[in-house]
């Protein structure tokens, strides 16, 4: 396979510029994520008084030690809802996938060190994100459970999709996908069916809470007078309802008894053998792919610089590659597992996407995990494009995307505008993962772009009604326009509202998409057992 001979200068002022202002990028998402940790750590002294360990505390114990955790969607949420500055990012759910005695799993876990673990909006829609994640791999659930429940100030937009998630539980059970909840603390209402929902249930005696309806709301409803533990305390339900399964004596044995159930199900034992496929290193440093992407977005850049960097050997078999030079596609290696990918050097043309279309095809019939690489401005326009039937072959590039049924991993690495997003298998042609660097952007459009559609179409209907335009009018609207669309395109507003499952630094792009692979193999090879109604308790 032919090797790509890169022709950035790591030595330029370009890539310097260009470094720093990725650098920067990164800080901001990891200044972040450090404020969440130090929030959460703020409630330390209460969960010690209490005898609970924190929900990181609990998760850190839960998985395999040195074993890789990819937490998902950390950020969502963020400056949203009842987010005034950050603080309260991630949805009331700190959750990722990692390994627990030795299998790979989901992991779910109530961040109640922050607000109870109330869940809001965010916080619901990342939860059917999650479920969805756990449905496609074939993933094993485990949820560390503690938590006031839905945000009341929000119940409104939270009541009705919440059955939802309720839904996917049953279907995943149904599927063969264990489900296992450690009760830490209160479930209540709604958050008492989660574990409820659950195959495995482990509560904590002094601690778990279980009930539709906690004492004061009884007593208003009718009148009864009765005591957590009576109503729904974790004897009470290992003993006597026999919602739960275990009973553990205080957190960590919770989560040593999650361990156990874990170790003894047989999930491994049904894949086949696995050996390590043999792989070459890229000939460039990952490093460099911080200096790579121009400071300004509207400098173009070649996407075989990143392919460079992340393919084994820096091998890459170009496909059609003189037939247009704006879409790229071709066959590479990550980590010994062979991908099609397909990114951008401009905006889709008609033949770049008759090109793109006809590869999906043939890696979907060849059963190639597909890569798309986000930096594209979208379809071409202009009559030139029209004619020769942009609208047709953009239609057919989306129904490939639409309709193939390998794995089809998305990074948004630049500019993802318009219909662009769509035909690169953005959010809504569902990816199986899909994750962002920090400094990309995804809009309908740019701001700048929006401002002036805007002016020019308030202007016309002036003058179509007989007023005089108000060229100071039409200036600010240009600039709010712009302003807007700008601010809601940046990465971490689209994480905030889950356009993706998280942002990474680009050092880790390689890594992470070994790991992802990894998953979508083992789920296409995993066999489940099925049932009809899922695993219930009677």
């Amino acid at each position: 396979m032919p090797q790509i001979d890169s022709q950035l200068d790591p030595h330029s002022p370009q890539f310097a510029q260009n470094r720093d202002a990725m650098l920067a990028c990164i800080e901001q998402v990891r200044h972040l994520e450090r404020n969440l940790l130090a929030k959460a750590a703020e409630a330390k002294a209460k969960f010690d008084q209490r005898g609970q360990l924190l929900p990181r505390e609990r998760l850190n114990l839960l998985l395999d030690p040195g074993a890789p955790f990819l937490e998902l969607a950390s950020l969502a949420g963020y400056k949203l809802h009842d987010d005034k500055d950050g603080s309260q990012a991630g949805g009331g759910l700190i959750a990722g996938i990692g390994f627990v005695s030795g299998v790979r799993v989901l992991v779910v876990a109530n961040n109640s060190a922050i607000k109870g673990g109330t869940i809001s909006p965010t916080g619901l829609k990342k939860t059917l994100r999650l479920q969805q994640i756990a449905m496609d791999n074939k993933l094993p659930v485990i949820t560390l459970a503690e938590s006031g429940g839905a945000n009341l100030n929000y119940a409104a937009e939270i009541f009705i999709e919440g059955a939802r998630s309720f839904a996917n539980q049953a279907r995943m059970s149904a599927m063969g996908l264990p489900q296992i909840t450690v009760v830490h603390g209160s479930a209540t209402a709604g958050g008492a069916y989660q574990p409820g929902l659950s195959d495995y249930v482990v509560v904590v005696r002094g601690k778990a809470k279980l009930f539709l309806a906690g004492p004061p709301l009884l007593k208003a409803a009718t009148g009864e007078v009765a005591t957590d533990e009576a109503l729904g305390g974790a004897e009470m339900h290992a003993q006597i309802a026999g919602t739960a399964e275990y009973l553990a004596e205080n957190d960590a044995d919770g989560v040593r008894l999650v361990r156990e159930i874990v170790s003894l199900l047989p999930w491994n034992a049904r894949l086949p053998a696995r050996t390590a496929p043999d792989f070459d290193e890229p000939r460039y440093p990952i490093e460099e792919l911080l200096g790579l992407i121009p400071d300004d977005p509207k400098k173009p850049y070649d996407v075989r610089e990143i392919i460079a960097r992340i393919a084994d050997g820096s091998r890459f078999l170009e496909f059609k590659a003189e037939f247009d030079q704006q879409t790229l596609c071709g066959h590479l290696q990550i980590q010994g597992r062979p991908c099609g990918f397909i990114g951008n050097n401009g905006p889709i043309t008609p033949q770049g996407a008759s090109k793109a279309a006809q590869f999906i095809q043939l890696c979907d019939q060849s059963q190639t995990p597909l890569l798309f690489f986000h930096n594209t401005t979208g379809f071409m326009v202009g009559t030139e494009s029209e004619q020769q039937g942009i609208i047709k072959h953009g239609s057919k590039l989306i129904q490939a995307v639409a309709n193939a049924r390998v794995p089809k991993l998305t990074l948004v690495v630049g500019g993802s505008y318009g219909a662009g997003n769509y035909a690169m298998c953005g959010r809504g042609l569902d990816p199986r993962f899909i994750f962002a660097w920090p400094n990309s952007r995804t809009a309908v459009m740019g701001g700048a772009q929006a401002g002036k559609v805007l002016r020019i179409v308030t202007e016309a209907k002036q003058v179509k009604d007989g007023l005089v335009p108000d060229p100071k009018m039409l200036d600010m609207l240009e600039q709010v326009t712009a302003q807007k669309l700008d601010s809601q395109s940046t990465a971490l507003y689209g994480s905030a509202n889950l356009w993706d499952d998280g942002l990474i630094d680009p050092r880790d792009t390689r890594t992470l998409l070994g790991y992802l692979l990894d998953i979508c193999h083992e789920a296409d090879v995993r066999q489940l057992q099925p049932n009809s109604f899922g695993v219930a308790r009677f």
